[in-house]
C-alpha cells in the first residue's frame, strides 16, 4: 500500500481545516480554531488503490522561513493552498505563497499544487474572479478549482481524487526518469568496458 502526504496552506478563516475535516469525515465544522498543528492520517481507496493518507494543517499559515519550506518539501507530495473567493486578500495571500514556494524551493516544481478558492457559496460577495484565479493557476502550472466546502461536499471529494490522481502521475514520470537515467548509465558503462576490453 503506498502513500500520499499532503500538505494543506491558507490564511485564517478561510475554511482550510473545514476542507480537510470534510473530505475525511464527511462532515462541515462551521467554525474551527486551533492553537497546534494537525496531522490527519486515514486510509483511502482511490480507483481501486489503497492509499495511507496524510494530511498536515500547520498552525502557522503564511509566516514561513525558507528552514520550514524546505522541511515541508521534503515530506510532502503535495500542496493544497486554500483562499475565499469573497476575500482578495486571502487570493493575495495564496498567490504570494505560492510564489515563494515556487522561488525559494525548485524541486516544488515537481510536486502538485492545488489552488482552491473556497466558499463558492458567498459569490454574492465575490471579490476574486474565476478567470483571475484560472489565469494564475495556469500562469504558474497549479492546479484550480473553486468550490463551496459548506454547501457541496461532492466537489471537495473530486479535488482530493484529482489531487491523488496526479501525485501518482508524477510518481510515475519520476519513477521513469530515474530507470530510463539507471539504463543509460548502464550503456555508458557497457560501453565503454568494451571499449577497454578491446584496446
Amino acid at each position: 500500500m503506498s502513500s500520499v502526504k499532503v500538505v494543506v496552506l491558507g490564511s485564517d478563516s478561510v475554511g482550510k481545516s473545514a476542507l480537510v475535516v470534510r473530505y475525511l469525515t464527511g462532515r462541515f465544522i462551521g467554525e474551527y480554531a486551533s492553537n497546534a498543528d494537525l496531522l490527519y492520517k486515514k486510509q483511502i481507496k482511490v480507483d481501486g488503490r489503497h492509499l495511507n493518507l496524510e494530511v498536515f494543517d500547520p498552525c502557522s499559515q503564511l509566516c514561513h522561513n525558507r528552514m520550514e519550506l524546505a522541511e515541508q518539501v521534503r515530506w510532502a507530495d503535495a500542496f493544497v493552498v486554500v483562499y475565499e473567493i469573497s476575500d482578495r486578500v486571502t487570493f493575495l495571500e495564496a498567490k504570494s505563497l505560492i510564489c515563494n514556494f515556487k522561488k525559494s524551493c525548485k524541486s516544488i516544481t515537481s510536486q502538485p499544487i492545488f489552488l482552491v478558492g473556497n466558499k463558492q457559496d458567498l459569490c454574492h460577495a465575490r471579490e476574486v474572479s474565476e478567470e483571475d484565479a484560472r489565469f494564475f493557476a495556469v500562469e504558474t502550472g497549479t492546479l484550480f478549482c473553486e468550490l463551496s466546502v459548506a454547501e457541496h461536499p461532492e466537489d471537495v471529494v473530486i479535488m482530493f481524487v484529482q489531487l491523488f490522481r496526479t501525485v501518482q502521475v508524477v510518481a510515475k514520470a519520476r519513477d521513469r526518469r530515474r530507470h530510463s537515467g539507471s539504463k543509460s548509465m548502464t550503456r555508458l558503462i557497457n560501453v565503454f568496458g568494451k571499449r577497454r576490453q578491446s584496446v
